[in-house]
This record gives C-alpha cells, sequence and structure tokens, in this order.
C-alpha cells in the first residue's frame, strides 16, 4: 500500500471514530438537561441586532415577544434609520405592547464588525445585568428564556450559548442546514464532550452577565473579529468564567437566496473556524468520510479491503447524521434530505479546503480582508 493509500485509510479509520463517538456524545448530552428551577428568573435584556428584511422577520422577531417569562426587555438595535426592517419591528411593538420594548437607531461605529458596532450601541440602553445577544434570524418557543437562563444560578458561569438547527427557504440552502445539523452540532458535541466544557459561543444565543462583558473590555474589546461571537465566550472564558452550552436547541432561518449566496456563508462559516480554533478547523477533514472513503474506493482500484472501509465508513456516517441531525436535534430538513448527506461532505470537503488559501470574506454586501489573527479590515470599493 503507498503512501496516498495509507493517509486515506487512516483518514477513514478516524472518520468512523468520529462519527462513532459523535453518536456518544449525543447520547450524553442530551441526557443530561439542566434541570428547571421555575422560581428562578433574574429581570434580563434581551439585544437584537437587526439589519434587512428577511421572508420571516415579523414571526422571528415576535416569537421572543411570547416567552413565558415574568420580567424581560427587548432592545432592537439598527444602523440605518432606512432599514427596510423598521417598519416590521414598529409593529411589533405595537402589537405587543404589555412588554418593554425599545427601537434603537445609530450608526456609531466602534471597529470592523457592523453587528458587534450594532448590539454595543443596542446595549447602552440595556436596563438589566444580563444580556441575551441573539441573531434576527433566530425563532424560539415560549420557554426559551425559562430553560436557557437555568446555568446562571452558579455565580461562576459568566456566558450561556446554544446549538442551532436550519430552517430552509430555498433550495440552496438545503446542504447547509444539513452540514448544520451534522457537521457542526457533531463538532461540538465531540468537543465539548472531550474536554467537559466549551470556550466559545455562537451568535445564534449569547447570554452573558454585564460583569464578564466588562472585564474582557467591553464590545470594544471584540468590535474588529470576524467570529465576534467566538470572542464572547472565548474571552470571558479567559477572564476566569465558566462557559456553558445550553440544550435548548434554537431554529435558525436561513435567508440566502442563491447559490452564490449559501456559498458565501458557507465560506465565512469555515473562516471563523480557521482564525478561531485553527486545530478545530483541520479536525473538521475527519466528518467528510464519505467522501475520503470513495477516493480510498478509486485509489486502490475497489478492493476488497476499500470495499468494506467505504461500507462502513457511509453506514456511520449515516447512522450519526440520524442520531444527532434527527434524533437529537429534531431537524426536519436532515430528516427530509439525509440521503443528501454525501453530497454535503462533497460540498463542505471543498469549501474547507478553499478556506485554507482565503483571506477575503463577503459580509452584507461589503468585501473584508481577514487578517491572521482573526480581525476584519474593510476593502475600499474600486
Amino acid at each position: 500500500m503507498n503512501t496516498i493509500n495509507l493517509l486515506l485509510l487512516i483518514l477513514c479509520l478516524v472518520s468512523v471514530w468520529f462519527n462513532c463517538y459523535a453518536i456518544y456524545a449525543a447520547f450524553c448530552f442530551f441526557r443530561n438537561q439542566h434541570p428547571i428551577n421555575t422560581h428562578f428568573h433574574p429581570p434580563i435584556t434581551i439585544i437584537k441586532p437587526v439589519c434587512g428584511l428577511d421572508p420571516n422577520t415579523y414571526q422571528n422577531l415576535a416569537s421572543f415577544c411570547r416567552q413565558d417569562y415574568p420580567d424581560y426587555q427587548i432592545i432592537f438595535g439598527f444602523r440605518d434609520s432606512d432599514d427596510p426592517a423598521i417598519p416590521t419591528v414598529k409593529q411589533i411593538i405595537h402589537d405587543f405592547q404589555h412588554l418593554d420594548i425599545e427601537l434603537v437607531v445609530c450608526p456609531r461605529l466602534i471597529g470592523s464588525n457592523l453587528k458587534t458596532s450594532n448590539v454595543a450601541n443596542a446595549s447602552e440602553n440595556a436596563k438589566h445585568e444580563i444580556l441575551f445577544i441573539v441573531d434576527s434570524d433566530i425563532r424560539v418557543e415560549h420557554d426559551y428564556l425559562q430553560r436557557v437562563i437555568q446555568p446562571l444560578q452558579d455565580q461562576k458561569v459568566g456566558v450561556i450559548t446554544c446549538l442551532y438547527r436550519s430552517l430552509v427557504n430555498h433550495w440552496t440552502t438545503i446542504l447547509t442546514a444539513i452540514s448544520t445539523s451534522t457537521e457542526f452540532v457533531a463538532g461540538v458535541l465531540v468537543s465539548h464532550n472531550l474536554a467537559k466544557s466549551i470556550n466559545y459561543a455562537f451568535g445564534q444565543t449569547i447570554v452573558i452577565r454585564k460583569e464578564a462583558l466588562t472585564a474582557i473590555g467591553g464590545f470594544e474589546a471584540i468590535a474588529d473579529y470576524l467570529a465576534d461571537d467566538f470572542q464572547l465566550g472565548y474571552l470571558p472564558a479567559k477572564a476566569g468564567y465558566k462557559v456553558v452550552l445550553s440544550d435548548y436547541v434554537v431554529e435558525h432561518e436561513l435567508t440566502a437566496s442563491s447559490l452564490a449566496d449559501a456559498i458565501a456563508q458557507k465560506i465565512r462559516w469555515v473562516q471563523c473556524v480557521r482564525v478561531s480554533r485553527p486545530w478545530g478547523y483541520l479536525g473538521l477533514i475527519f466528518i467528510y468520510g464519505t467522501v475520503i472513503s470513495a477516493l480510498f474506493l478509486i485509489s486502490t482500484g475497489a478492493s476488497n479491503l476499500s470495499w468494506i472501509i467505504f461500507s462502513i465508513t457511509w453506514i456511520t456516517r449515516f447512522i450519526m447524521g440520524w442520531i444527532v441531525g434527527v434524533v437529537s436535534i429534531q431537524d426536519q430538513t436532515t430528516k427530509k434530505y439525509l440521503w443528501l448527506i454525501p453530497l454535503s461532505d462533497l460540498f463542505g470537503l471543498i469549501v474547507w479546503c478553499y478556506g485554507f488559501f482565503s483571506n477575503t470574506t463577503l459580509w452584507r454586501r461589503e468585501r473584508f480582508k481577514l487578517t491572521k489573527d482573526g480581525k476584519l479590515s474593510a476593502i475600499a470599493n474600486a
């Protein structure tokens, strides 16, 4: 067996191990859910940075207004007074007059990351010491606040974050949704189970104490980073606070309306991983076992060994996709399109390879250069 075939064989075997361990990690994580103390409900402020109008903006934002929680404030932040989503937010304020809701429009910039500037501007109106920073394309159930807040009963916990499943509005985002549920979530669960902790966060939900935010230097400390959500978990962890992964799974609406947008989103995601967790980025290769085992099959001339490896790799990958994506986080897109996992893996592997060499990123139709330490530098339009 030559060197290339040996390398492909090793990658396949590690991929099989990863699939099996991801199944084990999913069972461990979701079996040990945080107990609910209905008497614990500290006042909180939800900060929703909004930019642009998506197909279900009203439904997504309104889901945060229907919470079974006694005391919370919602701040919708905008950078542009002409943003098309402002009338929708005004309608929400009218429809939920019994809630403490504010609309903040402020163009102030504190760094290259426009979303972080938006969050920072909105947070100045926050009345409470616990902040829920949540993307505008997230939808939740009525028990979201009560369930996610639970780990803060431990005073050492400074940050809580959530896994997510994706809602598909266009055929171009199907592969992204499958990748989220069976690639991203699987990787997080494996990492969490191995380390017994987490030291990063996801923008779909970041709960942070103001004291933890102050300890890291406020939003100014992360204002130039592409992976601002990662930093809101990483920096508090370095400052001595615990970061907790909630067992609540939020729904994230994929808004890409073209294949180019879907590819750009995927590239931006792998870039975030590469600059934030380089070793984790290298480890993504083990998720793409279906593609690697096919290459091993071709490279060895379809030998008996390669057929065995190919079969085991594909079987464990599909089982892992079902257990993690369908059973654990209840993703309906993965349930319906499970058979597309190999195509999702091929797409992911191509973008993963491209991510090694890509140092520019497209975000909200603006192009940025990505520096070595993960910061953004705006590229002037020609």
